[in-house]
């Protein structure tokens, strides 16, 4: 895997490259998240606008200049093709943690291919960022997630009860962190 130490970390493993993001990314983004199976267990909306989608590419395109956290677009490595969307979604650089979040197409579930982008990403964040702890949460019964995240060197923590409120419902998080002293293996 590539990454610079300056400038944007263009992030290459086998099969991904994960890029920064940029406005013209916003069509098939919303194409993502118009699939309910890719937004069931988060707390986008269950059919988003496109000006929701318009603001949350503008902050991932963003993010990584302002110094707020950092988003990538996943492509396949061969074809190009978009294949989802990977982001620290907040950097706390005092507390040297991020939290990840991710969405990909459900053509390409359980190729192992988000797990390989959740690795890079993690690495990124301790090498790159000189983060100590990544955070991820799930909610429950999304069984899928949380393989990847365990498959990524990520361990069960916790879960915060009644942590946040969307979809008309206040949802639970079960809560996963890595490490720096226990990074993930690169394949």
């Amino acid at each position: 895997m590539d990454h610079p130490k300056s400038g944007f970390p263009l992030l290459l493993t086998k099969r991904l490259s994960l890029r920064e993001p940029v406005m013209d990314d916003c069509g098939a983004f919303h194409e993502l998240l118009m699939l309910p199976e890719v937004t069931r267990f988060s707390d986008w909306p269950e059919i988003p606008k496109m000006a929701q989608t318009d603001r949350s590419m503008r902050w991932m395109s963003e993010a990584y200049t302002k110094g707020k956290g950092c988003a990538w677009i996943i492509e396949d490595r061969v074809s190009g093709r978009t294949l989802g969307a990977i982001r620290f979604n907040r950097i706390d650089r005092r507390w040297k943690c991020a939290e990840v979040g991710y969405e990909i197409h459900p053509s390409v579930w359980r190729k192992g291919l988000m797990t390989e982008a959740v690795k890079a990403v993690t690495t990124c964040g301790f090498d790159h960022f000189s983060l100590n702890r990544i955070e991820a949460w799930t909610l429950p019964g999304n069984a899928a997630s949380e393989r990847v995240l365990g498959k990524a060197g990520f361990r069960y923590e916790g879960t915060l009860r009644q942590k946040a409120w969307f979809k008309n419902a206040f949802h639970d998080f079960r809560m996963f962190g890595c490490l720096a002293s226990y990074p993930p293996t690169l394949p």
